[in-house]
């Protein structure tokens, strides 16, 4: 690994205790916390209680050194924390910042909420006081979402840092104020470059830090984010590592890098004499990186849906870097890739949800009502925390046909939804996934449905609610629902007595062109809330949406002429929002939006 560190930019940074009058955990709209690892000052998987970090019960992290990863106690208000990490270590004394966006779509339920945006409005995000103010340049693509710590002490002086990851391998880490260059790292080995793409177009003209990376800012000594680069050496050979990089410094730490391998029992695509073994040359990890219950966790797609492959999932410690569990999805059929266009595992705190791509899927059933074969090609699964086990799923009744016909269900990422209550008063525990077929399915999280080939036992099921597929998450705000599906309006779907409503409240004036768009939000609690949402194409755009009623369209990037433009868009991208900017991934770096 290679480090270049420029100059430390102080200017334009409040102090440190000015700072410290944001510090908040607040407790509104939607229960998700906006930290994945251990526990940062309280905040971590689900808050289960009212306390703001301040209180007096405990303030533990999703691992297991705190059980079930929620945040109880009797304070209300706000403050900090500093709880137990994943492993039952005790960590240093960490801030926790409302304003951090550790991990993709900002919390474990994937809800796409910035629920601590002061300074973005209803009335001041318009062209003609907002719009682009700078552009932080990359040596690559820039497919994985930049990630926002508050506050991070770098040289005794408190800064606000951008984290940027590039197809090229690189790291960068610039001042969310001053714009400058904070440090930059390769995750290059000796003797090695970026992949080649394979001659496939997915990913292209070179293959390195794809994912989003997912932010511990409890471990290590300021804090830690982990990547994993895709590399090639000079004999030819591919790699995939997982890294461990200080916040402050981008030093590799945790004894990292850790090169990525595995086996597992099968008589699937590629085995030999009963064993499966992971090809680095035939995958990339393009899904999130998902950081709870003390591990990090991947899941694993081919270039271009291509080769001899099965559909992998691993489990690596977050202190130590080493492999803890191994999944295989189709172990004895084939495919199965892991990918959600760029989307993370959903999390609860206590069971992964994922959906896997067109594969295998094992229809003859075993007692329980789970495949005899353990191939489940084309599924949503609901998995354990640690020592990787399919609990329950849910597969459409004509899964081999959607599967044959490349109705990739596994080209949207799974949601989990704030507790629900129906009529009667019953409180529903659901998820929600989409993928190429148009419909949106609702599962409830306690029985998902499983299979049946003639109907699909799920909570709900929206059959023309979407005019297009879906290539990325939905967002979640204030008891409404976003999608955003290919050549179709982005949607407002409110939940009432525990259902989607079927037919859109509002909708987007104009339509995205593949892949749709993946919207994320912007609110100060349950105010000011903003949908934001990428749209690809020759020329990118950014718009702003009021999310009460999205038919009214604050700003868009293309209404000053040239001034907000920034090139070519980038598929699979959603806009980061953090302390009054908005960020938005390009094919050479990062353009950012604020007032002007």
């Amino acid at each position: 690994m290679r480090i270049s560190q420029a100059g430390v930019e102080t200017s334009g940074l409040g102090a440190w205790t000015r700072r410290g009058t944001i510090v908040a955990l607040i407790a509104v709209a939607s229960c998700f916390a906006s930290c994945g690892g251990g526990g940062s000052g309280g905040t971590s998987g689900v808050s289960s209680g009212s306390a703001s970090g301040s209180g007096s019960g405990t303030s533990g992290g999703t691992g297991s050194g705190t059980g079930s990863g929620s945040t109880t106690g009797t304070g209300t208000g706000t403050g900090t924390g500093t709880g137990t990490n994943g492993t039952g270590n005790t960590p240093s004394a960490v801030t926790a910042y409302a304003t951090d966006v550790l991990m993709h779509h900002n919390d474990l339920g994937r809800t796409g909420q910035m629920l601590a945006e002061t300074t973005l409005t209803l009335a001041n995000v318009n062209s003609a006081s907002f719009g682009k103010v700078a552009f932080l340049a990359a040596d690559g693509k820039v497919d994985g979402q930049p990630l926002f710590v508050t506050g991070l002490p770098i040289g005794g002086t408190a800064h606000d840092v951008v984290y940027v990851v590039t197809e090229h391998d690189s790291v960068y880490a610039y001042d969310a104020n001053s714009f400058a260059q904070l440090w930059k790292v390769s995750l290059i080995g000796s003797g090695e470059v970026p992949s080649d793409d394979h001659g496939c177009q997915d990913i292209t003209p070179e293959i390195g830090i794809t994912s989003t990376p997912v932010i511990d800012r409890n471990r290590g000594t300021n804090g830690v984010l982990y990547a994993v680069a895709m590399t090639k050496d000079s004999g030819g050979g591919y790699h995939h590592r997982l890294h461990a990089l200080d916040l402050a410094t981008g030093a590799e730490v945790l004894g990292g890098p850790t090169e990525i391998a595995a086996t597992y029992p099968g008589n699937g695509a590629g085995s030999v004499n009963g064993v499966i073994t992971f090809n680095p040359s035939l995958h990339t990890e393009r899904a999130a990186l998902t950081l709870v219950g003390g591990n990090i966790y991947m899941g694993w797609t081919a270039h271009c849906m291509g080769g001899s492959y099965t559909g992998w999932m691993m489990a690596y410690s977050a202190d130590t870097l080493k492999q803890t569990s191994v999944l295989n999805i189709t172990p004895n059929g084939s495919q199965g890739s892991i990918w959600m266009a760029g989307s993370g595992m959903a999390s609860d705190g206590t069971s992964l949800y994922v959906v896997d791509g067109n594969g295998t899927f094992g229809t003859t059933l075993n007692a329980a009502g789970f495949p005899a074969d353990g191939d489940y090609g084309d599924s949503m699964m609901k998995l354990s925390l640690g020592n990787l086990q399919v609990t329950d799923y849910f597969a459409m009744s004509d899964v081999v046909t959607q599967a044959a016909t490349d109705n990739d269900f596994g080209s949207g990422g799974a949601m989990v939804l704030p507790d629900q209550t129906t009529a009667s008063g019953v409180v529903k525990h659901l998820a929600v996934a989409a993928g190429k077929d148009n419909h949106i399915y609702v599962v409830d999280r306690d029985s998902m449905g499983k299979f049946n080939p003639t109907s699909n036992n799920i909570w709900q099921e929206l059959i023309g609610t979407l005019a297009g597929g879906i290539w990325g998450s939905p967002a979640y705000y204030n008891g409404v629902v976003y999608y955003g599906g290919l050549n179709d309006n982005l949607k407002a779907l409110p939940i009432s007595g525990a259902f989607l409503a079927t037919t859109a409240a509002s909708r987007s004036p104009s339509t995205f062109p593949y892949p749709g768009a993946t919207p994320a939000v912007s609110a100060n609690g349950t105010s000011n809330g903003i949908v934001w949402a990428a749209e690809n194409g020759t020329t990118g755009a950014l718009h702003a949406y009021n999310a009460g009623n999205l038919a009214v369209e604050l700003y868009n990037s293309n209404q000053a002429g040239t001034r907000d433009q920034w090139g070519a868009g980038n598929k699979f991208i959603t806009p980061m929002i953090a302390r009054g900017k908005v960020y938005v991934g390009a094919t050479n770096g990062v353009a950012v939006f604020g007032l002007l």
